[in-house]
Formats: structure tokens, C-alpha cells, sequence
């Protein structure tokens, strides 16, 4: 598959455009606060970050505006488009209109600032804005760790409490537990084990890319994926070991795709079937038995309890379902006390595909299947093919081209868990992935 739709001019313009009007600069502060955002939240407020999230739109459209990258309208991914129409739609029978408009708001600034990313950077300049940006929340996360552990000696509460603070407060509620030298999960400046962990694999993804590309110098590469390796081991993270173990099974299988060639992959497809029955059964067999190999409780730390009521309210209104809203809105019906766990009240489903039927129903469902399998298509198929921008092109493999596949990979296992991959972040990479592949497909 061709790696590029657009003339080579039109790519050198746009990466020159991104670097030297700034672009570059702000991609990594928009993807830091979109990975960072319980940073910000936890540091100047819920509405100070609302003012920094405004800024940083409205950032995302002014630099489309000036830099006026190249778009084939066409090529715009249907399934994205219709994704988005239904959410809007859904204003018409939400049963918490204000809140859907909310939700909109968010997510249309979020998906702005995604087609800034993948329009106004090439894949070479959007993963060096990954890269620095995960320096940042790493290294910072290391370093708050560390400054608690040796001088505070106590758990850290958010400068701005983001909850109602009780007389027994619960240790969700912390941005640091003070665990960095007990033995525990560290939750790093994102005040969250399991985001921290997630960042840490996306870090292995882009620095190990970085590595078998030469992009950056070998000691610089090596010593971030020390970096990120000590990160993912220091949160205990179960549910992205998971993630991060089907990410490298995806790798190999990519690996193994390349290696053969076009035209002997029968093989390598078949064997992927086969492992995929071979999970499903296996975890249909041993379904009791998981919590405890993931070190977990049997209730998956609460899951199971919130899926089981996501399902008996979806099940209310299967088709459509009670209309998009994004983060839950604590309160309005029916997310008053839906998912609440000692004393903290969650906003999610932990699972992508449940909370969209909550929101969108099945049809949403099905839009969004159709959206994930196709821009796994694309991804794919960048990954495994060769690169080529015009006819009869047969260039070396690089690891750059993995990058789509692999970030999607992560995404989709951690969507299972958690539903990140609908908001910030998961969402903001997704859209990204999806316009990207689109626009360079023939």
C-alpha cells in the first residue's frame, strides 16, 4: 500500500510548515495534556484545565488554518464521519441533553486537535512529538515519585480536590500513595497506575521505533526505554501487561507477515485464527481463574459489578441508546451512583464497547466495529507492505510504518478495560491513526 497519497512537495511543505511555524512545539504540549490531563486537573482545577483544553482547540484550528495541509475530502474515513453524526444525532432522544452538548464540545475539540496531528505532521514528526511528550510525563513522573517517597513521606492529595473530600478518603482519591519505595503502584503525575502504565507501553512502542530507525542517538534511545521499562514495572499494571502482551504477539505476527513476503502469507493468517480461537476458548474455560493469574480480585477491582449495570441499563434502550455524553455526567440520571465504588464515583464503563452501547446503542456499536476494522485494515497493511509513493517503488522496510498498527493494538486491548480509546488521549490517537491511513491509501 502506498505510504502517501499526496506529492512530495505537498509532504515537504506541511513537515517544514509544522516545524517552522511551531507546530512541532505545540503537538507535544497538546499530546502531554491529552495523555497529562489528571495532571493538569490535579494542579489548577477542573476549570483551569478547561481553560487550558479551550486554548489548545482553538491552538489546533488556527494551525490548520495557517498551514492549510493538504486533504483529499474523499478520503475522509466514512465510518469516523458517521461515528460522530450519531453522536450528534443522538441530541434528538438523549435523555441528558445538556449533557450530550457537553459531551459533543469535548469531543469535537478533541477530534480537532487529533486532525491537526494528522494532517500538520508527518508520521516521522508525530512520532517525535510522542516521543518528547513521553519524556515529559515519564520523566516527571519519576521525579514527583521520588520527591514524595524522600522529602513528603506521606500520600499527596491534588493541589484542587477533584471529588468532595470525606472524612475517610479513599486511595483513589490521591494524586501519590507514597508507594514508591513500599512496594506498590505508583501512579506517576497522572495520579493513575493504569494511565501511567499505558503511556509507559505506548513509550516502549515509540522509543523502540526511534531505536530501529536510528531517528535519535542509540544511548538516548536506550536510556528511555530503561525509562519506560522501570515505569511499566514500578505501576503493576495487570490489565496493560495484558495490553502490552498482545501488542508484542501483534508485532511478531507483522514481523513474521514482512518476512515472508506477499505472496506466502496464507500461513501466517492462518496460524493468527487459530491463536485467536485458542484464546477464546481458553479464556471461556478458565474465565473464573483470570483475576487471580492477573493478581486481581474476582470481581476484576470492580468491573464486573460496573459492566453488570452498564448491561441491565443498556439493555433499556438497546437500538440507540440514552444518548452520547462522553465522560458520565455524575449529575444527571441515570449516572447518579451507576458505577460507585468505595466512596469514589467512576465515570466510565471500563469497557469501551459497553459504554458506547450505553450511549449509541448497537447501531453505535456497529459504526464503531466498522471504524476499528477498517483503520486496522489500513494500519495493517502499511505495516506489512512495503513502502511505495509511486508505481513500481520497492523501498526498504522501515519501523516508522509500524507505528499505526502498534499504538492501535494498545488501544485495542486496553478498550476492553477501560474505555480511553472513546475520550482524550485514546480517542485523539484513534481519529489520528484512522485520517492518517485513510489519506495515504490509494
Amino acid at each position: 500500500m502506498p505510504s502517501s497519497g499526496r506529492s512530495l512537495s505537498d509532504r515537504v511543505r506541511t513537515a517544514r510548515g509544522a516545524s517552522g511555524t511551531g507546530a512541532s512545539v505545540f503537538a507535544v504540549l497538546l499530546l502531554f495534556t491529552l495523555f497529562a490531563g489528571d495532571f493538569w486537573r490535579n494542579l489548577i482545577s477542573w476549570p483551569g484545565y478547561f481553560v487550558l483544553a479551550a486554548l489548545l482547540a482553538a491552538g489546533s484550528i488556527v494551525f490548520l488554518v495557517r498551514l492549510r495541509p493538504a486533504f483529499r475530502w474523499r478520503k475522509a474515513p466514512k465510518t469516523l464521519v458517521l461515528f460522530l453524526a450519531l453522536a450528534v444525532v443522538s441530541l434528538a432522544w438523549s435523555a441528558y441533553p445538556g449533557a450530550t452538548a457537553l459531551g459533543l464540545v469535548a469531543q469535537f475539540a478533541t477530534t480537532a486537535a487529533a486532525v491537526f496531528l494528522a494532517l500538520c505532521l508527518t508520521w516521522r514528526a508525530l512520532l517525535t512529538a510522542l516521543a518528547n511528550a513521553f519524556r515529559w510525563i515519564l520523566g516527571l513522573s519519576l521525579l514527583f515519585e521520588l520527591v514524595v517517597a524522600v522529602f513528603v513521606r506521606h500520600p499527596v492529595l491534588p493541589l484542587t480536590s477533584i471529588q468532595p473530600v470525606p472524612s475517610h478518603i479513599p486511595a483513589a482519591f490521591y494524586w501519590s500513595r507514597d508507594l514508591l519505595f513500599r512496594g506498590g503502584q505508583i501512579q506517576g503525575i497522572v495520579g493513575n497506575s493504569n494511565l501511567l502504565a499505558m503511556i509507559a507501553l505506548l513509550s516502549l512502542v515509540v522509543f523502540g521505533i526511534q531505536l530501529a530507525d536510528r531517528t535519535i542517538r542509540r544511548g538516548t534511545a536506550i536510556t528511555w526505554l530503561v525509562v519506560a521499562v522501570l515505569t511499566f514495572a514500578l505501576t503493576r499494571s495487570s490489565t496493560v501487561f495484558v495490553a502490552a502482551v498482545f501488542t508484542a504477539v501483534v508485532l511478531g505476527f507483522a514481523l513474521w507477515t514482512r518476512g515472508v513476503g506477499p505472496e506466502r502469507r496464507r500461513p501466517v493468517y492462518l496460524t493468527g485464527a487459530a491463536l485467536v480461537v485458542v484464546v477464546v476458548v481458553a479464556v471461556v474455560l478458565f474465565a473464573s481463574r483470570i483475576p487471580a493469574l492477573l493478581g486481581k480480585s474476582e470481581d476484576l477491582t470492580g468491573r464486573l459489578t460496573i459492566w453488570n449495570s452498564v448491561i441491565h441499563l443498556a439493555q433499556e434502550r438497546p437500538a440507540f441508546g440514552w444518548g452520547w455524553v462522553s465522560y458520565w455526567a455524575p449529575w444527571v440520571e441515570p449516572f447518579k451512583n451507576l458505577a460507585e465504588r468505595g466512596g469514589v464515583v467512576y465515570l466510565q464503563a471500563h469497557n469501551a464497547w459497553l459504554d458506547i452501547w450505553l450511549q449509541l446503542g448497537i447501531v453505535g456499536v456497529v459504526i464503531f466495529a466498522l471504524l476499528i476494522v477498517s483503520t486496522l485494515w489500513r494500519a495493517w497493511f502499511q505495516a506489512v507492505d512495503r513502502p511505495r509513493f509511486a508505481p513500481g517503488d520497492d523501498l526498504p522496510y522501515t519501523a516508522l510504518t509500524l507505528l499505526p498498527l502498534l499504538l492501535l493494538a494498545a488501544l485495542l486491548a486496553q478498550s476492553l478495560a477501560e474505555s480511553r480509546i472513546l475520550i482524550e488521549a485514546g480517542w485523539t490517537l484513534l481519529v489520528v491513526i484512522a485520517v492518517k491511513t485513510k489519506q495515504s491509501a490509494p
